[in-house]
């Protein structure tokens, strides 16, 4: 009886560890990416207005992420109490 290591031949007690070394190459993949693009940008010329843009960006995202969020519906009480008004006004007619 032979206990080699291959695909077939993974004992199931590692099945966490094979899943934790593969989320860590996962995530050393990523990482290496995102710092080829910080070395690709950190090399360009118009590095101040490319910053420039990114803050106008994302001030622009804040603004509409705050109105979209502080507009919001009426509340759900003020609008069952709007209807009974009106129920009760046209029943007086």
């Amino acid at each position: 009886m032979t206990h080699g290591i291959g695909p077939g031949n993974v004992p199931r007690g590692n099945d966490a560890a094979l899943l934790a070394a593969g989320i860590a190459d996962m995530a050393v993949s990523g990482l290496t990416t995102a710092l080829r693009g910080v070395r690709g940008l950190l090399g360009r010329a118009d590095m101040g207005e490319l910053a420039d843009e990114g803050r106008q960006e994302l001030t622009a995202r804040g603004r509409l992420a705050l109105d979209r969020f502080a507009a919001g519906s009426p509340a759900h009480l003020e609008v069952l109490a709007q209807h009974v008004t009106a129920r009760r006004g046209s029943a007086d007619d």
